[in-house]
């Protein structure tokens, strides 16, 4: 009985600490926004989650970034395309025995036919049942990891908006029923209490004031993957309408305004900071695109973006681009290469698969949308709008500095990305840069990534700034070890209370003095009804309450 009682107590204390890491491990980790000075110090961010939870928050409001953004890259639903295929039923050979049965011709052949269909339910039939079942378990239990990641992150660091960074889904050619089903586990299990940002903000050039509209922090910014909509080659108008109708436009724009805080502000700048949020279609930036519409589309977007936009010498604006596929990059730099394959002709020739988006198309982003040309001749001396791009779409995440070289040639040098952790020198020399950070992704193979982005208006340098960092939860066997940890140590406690408890020594003496104060009872009512010495019955009374005692 020790032994039980000890595993008890190792499974019930390990279940509690269990349970306590999975429900707090932003804490554990020490996950938080970065601060407003650029650095980060969990102890703070700790403090910031306790404080908010506690009332406190506004003590703490002066080191919180107004601008937080909690970035989730390529969940990647997938729904019934994974399982295995039952056109005929989980088990045809079966069903179709007795027909083949009744029509053998002898005894010989019956007996051989039931060989053979044994045989294939067996080895074919059954594990593949067996495979299906499993994989409807996984998807379940999938949706609910990614849910735990949105909703414990969305708890406990507070971001003031929310983006999922592409692939949504987990492929583009799954008929309409099945997109609305995955659709559905997208926002009931895995964004339950998100909501897609409406048509409000999205169809019109909206400015809002930073802050001042609460709910921001429950839309949920979605950008179009490639699994969502296909490549440029595939890409379809109804493939982009079913997207927009379930989870927000493709192409848009959204400014927030910094509200002043105090006087001194409005005499620092001459214009309000504003913060441009700009989410962007790149799977159709390249060529050869199947609807060239929709590419169109896209491009005129980016240009009346650029066309609304402050002068490139006005610091006081910061633009962030949210888009799916990364900016092109050299072979060795992130975990994807540049790579580009295309449809044969027959059917269509158009780009089938691409890493990157082309050095052009990055291009035409960096000195179009950015104003950057490095040209001192140009205006803000060709350095271009302050901001940070996001992306998605190589799962193993990467975070880099685009810059053009400097002592090269003006007219022939080449923009090149470095890693961020490499670039360090070169944010100090005057040639124009940004980041780009690839967010890593959410699914559990890639350990429940998550990226904290933070920005806010720095007027001592008169311009924007940015920090990020990320969080991690662990590969999706932790958080199904717990699970299934608890359910063991409830079922286990469950037995051994209610079978093996019964008949443990203890209980089972227990059970013998319960039948012998039972029999003395009896006897003693025996003895009252014969009108035996009442002297007699006191006493054995007495003997009863010192037994019972």
């Amino acid at each position: 009985m020790l032994i039980l009682h000890g595993l008890q107590y190792i499974l019930w204390t390990t279940s509690i600490f269990s349970v306590a890491y999975l429900y707090l491990y932003p804490w554990v980790h020490g996950c938080g926004f970065p601060t407003r000075d650029g650095s980060f110090d969990p102890s703070v961010s700790i403090w910031r989650a306790l404080s908010a939870h506690i009332g406190g928050a506004e003590k703490r409001a002066d080191i919180r970034a107004p601008f937080r953004l909690l970035a989730l890259g390529d969940p990647q639903l997938e729904g019934d395309t994974s399982l295995p295929n039952t056109t005929d039923g989980y088990f045809p050979t079966l069903w179709r025995l007795p027909s083949e049965l009744l029509h053998a011709r002898d005894l010989g052949e019956g007996l051989e036919t039931l060989r053979n269909a044994s045989y294939e339910i067996v080895t074919q039939e059954l594990p593949a049942k067996f495979q299906g079942l499993r994989k409807q378990v996984d998807l379940f239990g999938n949706d609910y990891y990614l849910a735990h990641i949105y909703r414990t992150l969305h708890l406990f660091t507070k971001p003031t908006h929310v983006t999922v960074l592409g692939d949504l889904l987990g492929s583009q050619w799954i008929d309409d029923e099945e997109f609305e089903r995955r659709g559905w586990r997208f926002w009931h299990r895995v964004f339950r209490y998100g909501q897609k940002v409406g048509e409000e903000v999205t169809n019109e050039h909206t400015l809002e004031v930073l802050g001042e509209r609460k709910d921001w922090d429950r839309r949920v910014i979605n950008v179009v993957g490639n699994h969502d909509v296909g490549y440029a080659g595939d890409m379809t108008v109804e493939r982009v309408k079913r997207f927009e109708r379930l989870f927000g436009k493709a192409n848009w724009e959204v400014i927030f305004r910094l509200a002043p805080s105090s006087p001194a502000i409005e005499a620092e700048t001459e214009l309000d900071p504003v913060l441009r949020l700009v989410i962007l279609n790149s799977m159709n930036l390249d060529t050869p695109a199947k609807d060239l519409d929709l590419q169109a589309q896209t491009y005129r977007e980016m240009n009346e973006v650029i066309v609304r936009s402050r002068p490139v010498e006005d610091h006081t604006s910061g633009t962030i681009l949210l888009t799916h596929i990364p900016l092109h990059k050299e072979p060795g730099v992130c975990a994807d290469g540049p790579f580009f394959d295309f449809h044969n002709d027959e059917d269509g020739g158009g780009l089938k698969e691409q890493n990157h988006i082309s050095y052009d198309a990055g291009k035409s982003i960096l000195e179009g949308l950015y104003g950057m040309s490095g040209n001192p001749d140009a205006p803000g001396r060709g350095m271009g709008r302050n901001g940070i791009i996001l992306t998605g779409h190589d799962h193993e995440g990467c975070d880099v500095y685009h810059h053009l070289p400097a002592n090269e040639d003006i007219n022939a040098r080449r923009w090149n990305a470095t890693k961020w952790g490499d670039a360090k020198s070169l944010l100090d020399e005057p040639i124009p840069g940004i980041r780009e950070i690839t967010v890593r992704s959410m699914m559990g193979d890639f350990g429940g990534n998550a990226g904290l982005l933070s920005a806010w208006f720095d007027y001592d340098a008169g311009e924007w700034q940015f920090a990020y960092s990320t969080c991690s939860i662990g590969v999706q066997h932790i958080w199904w070890a717990i699970h299934v940890l608890v359910l063991v140590t409830m079922g286990f406690s469950a037995f051994a209370y209610f079978f093996i408890g019964q008949n443990t020594p203890q209980a089972l003496r227990g059970e013998a003095e319960h039948r012998r104060v039972g029999n003395m009872i009896k006897e003693d009512a025996e003895v009252a009804a014969s009108g035996s010495d009442s002297v007699e019955l006191g006493s054995r009374n007495m003997s009863l309450r010192q037994r019972t005692n």
